[in-house]
């Protein structure tokens, strides 16, 4: 580890910090309809959809009906997706014809951009057209946000109303998501992209006639040895830059290219690289401030802020120190680090960024539901790989996922102050509203439903030689987290992966897009039922035994909360997977 990471890595915290409150009080002034500086343009663009889509603005919807409208949005885009793959030999901008997606694979990357997971079990450049990539999959990079940010923002009204049956209307809070929040900043974003390097043209395909031949030797089913003379190499593009914004404003993660935002293309500078990490975290961090504004309490705002902020800087000081510290196996006779490990572990990083911001980016994207990468997981040592993992399971509640990291973390606090009341003896209140039976209820069917995806789908799969271990790259308790990492990544709703696993066959494709669909909607309608409980609540005056939301205090018990459900659940499976490969490979055995 060296100053000059950890000034990169506290720089780059500190522009969050002054992100947040401009951006969360523009967020606040949008979905409560205040006036903007960009309501001259945008203001008659909305009225216009409205008239256009048949929508009554002014009519609300209980939690029922904006569920309801949620599933139908997202069950109709889906399948809009899914038809968009299987025929698209037959659209226009297909410059590479490529063929039809197989359908185990439609309906897998259909369920993951539906459900802003974005899991990628193909290579993109060589899968899908530029139309597939712009109306299908960019496109559910702004739906599948919008819808995130727009049910968040339904639960914080449910905590700030009195006596309501109502949280607002989907419809509206969606558009207004998207065309208010989304667009303007893909836009300003893209354009500061394109001017570092990232392509953004509709043209074929390039071909590069090499220096110097490679021979490429390949062996049939029958052992029989093909040697092949390699003289040229096809360079793929496309509209990359205008995608690469809103894949990481959006917190979406799936990357125009199959290395994603290691390829040169997409990420080509360190200042790109800070562009596209600082967008990472961004509107989940400003909706922070959003909901202390909504609710009439900034400094609770600010508190849950600083819970994210505490769980974060335990992660990339994991990462940074297991990525700096390198692989032992390379020490050696005197103890002395070898020349290839003299700066960390690079294997599998990218020597623009080093391990000081491939720890940050690591950490950022599964804080958030994001999931792109600029280096492989998969080579990270085993504890630095570990916090990828552990980000995830714990709900991505770190700042999370635009949307669904703000309204799960209030899950959290709900929880929270309902064990702080116990404590006291108590009945417990948030924000002035009783926390009931029914509002822990939905939230234990909230957080239940997250690991017993994880667990039971792992566990199954490594019954499953034929079906399961046999997309293994590696054997042992590496191999178990290349699986475990699969199933927490897509319950998460995050999208990465660990780059050792085999994940384009039928069983994954199927599995996989069962648990991103149910990591996402099944997680959705009991956090609803709490916002449409609570929006009915009156609100009951502040006494002495009030436990306050805005205080060190409560950060304390948020983060201590949340470390202990994600421990007590996840801890056995981490002491099989890379726990207990870091101890091996103390001992000299890898994977």
């Amino acid at each position: 580890m060296t100053a000059n990471g950890w000034f990169q890595i506290g720089f780059y915290f500190l522009l969050i910090v002054l992100i947040a409150r401009p951006l969360g009080i523009y967020m606040a002034n949008v979905f409560e309809r205040r006036k903007t500086f960009l309501d001259p343009v945008l203001a008659p663009i909305e009225r216009l959809l409205y008239r256009l889509t048949g929508v009554e603005a002014d009519k609300e919807m209980r939690w029922t009906e904006y569920a309801i409208a949620m599933l139908f949005f997202s069950a109709v885009s889906m399948l809009l997706v899914y038809l968009i793959e299987r025929v698209q030999q037959w659209l226009p901008l297909n410059p590479q014809h490529w063929p039809a997606v197989p359908a185990a694979l439609a309906l897998n990357t259909a369920a993951s951009f539906t459900t802003n997971t974005n899991w990628q079990s193909y290579v993109p450049e060589t899968t899908m057209s530029y139309l597939t990539q712009m109306a299908g999959l960019a496109y559910h990079n702004f739906t599948s946000a919008a819808v995130g940010i727009a049910l968040a923002i339904a639960l914080v009204r449910g905590i700030s109303r009195r006596e309501r049956d109502t949280l607002g209307n989907f419809w509206v809070d969606t558009t207004r998501a998207i065309l208010w929040v989304l667009v303007p900043i893909s836009i300003v974003l893209a354009l500061a992209l394109v001017s570092q390097g990232v392509v953004q043209n509709l043209r074929p395909y390039d071909t590069a006639h090499l220096l110097e031949s490679q021979k490429v030797v390949s062996q049939d089913a029958s052992g029989k040895s093909t040697t092949q003379t390699i003289t040229t190499q096809t360079i793929a593009q496309g509209p990359v830059a205008s995608q690469e914004a809103i894949k990481e404003l959006g917190t979406n993660g799936g990357g125009f290219f199959n290395t994603n935002s290691a390829h040169p293309f997409e990420n080509p500078t360190p200042f790109s690289n800070l562009l596209e990490m600082l967008a990472i975290f961004a509107i989940p961090a400003g909706l922070t401030v959003t909901m202390g504004r909504m609710t009439n309490s900034p400094l609770h705002g600010w508190a849950v802020f600083a819970a994210m902020g505490i769980l974060f800087f335990a992660g990339v000081t994991t990462a940074y120190w297991a990525e700096a510290r390198g692989n032992p196996l390379m020490h050696g006779a005197a103890q002395q680090v070898s020349a290839t490990q003299a700066g960390g572990n690079m294997e599998g990083k990218e020597v623009r960024f080093g391990v000081a911001n491939s720890a940050l980016f690591a950490t950022a994207t599964t804080d958030t539901s994001c999931g792109a990468v600029n280096g492989m997981h998969d080579s990270f040592t085993p504890l630095g790989g570990m916090v990828p993992l552990v980000n995830m399971m714990l709900g991505e509640v770190i700042f999370g996922g635009v949307g669904s990291g703000l309204y799960g973390m209030l899950i959290m606090v709900v929880l929270s102050v309902f064990i702080a009341g116990l404590m006291v003896g108590r009945t417990p209140e948030y924000l002035g509203k009783k926390i009931e039976a029914y509002d822990i209820k939905m939230c234990m069917l909230y957080i239940l439903i997250f690991p017993l995806l994880i667990l039971c789908f792992t566990g199954v799969t490594v019954l499953l030689p034929h079906l399961g271990l046999s997309s293994l790259a590696n054997t042992g308790p590496h191999g178990l987290s290349e699986i475990l990492y699969a199933f927490t990544s897509t319950a998460a709703n995050n999208g990465s992966a660990f780059a050792g696993l085999n994940a384009n066959t039928n069983y994954f494709n199927l599995t996989l897009a069962f648990v991103m669909l149910s990591g996402r909607f099944l997680m959705m309608v009991p956090m609803l039922a709490v916002a449409g409980n609570l929006a009915r609540k009156k609100i009951a005056p502040a006494s002495a035994g009030t436990f306050p939301v805005t205080t060190p205090l409560f950060t304390i018990l948020l983060v201590g909360v949340i470390v202990i459900v994600g421990a007590l659940t996840f801890f056995p499976a981490l002491t099989l997977g890379p726990i207990l490969e870091h101890l091996l490979l103390y001992a000299g055995k890898t994977f």
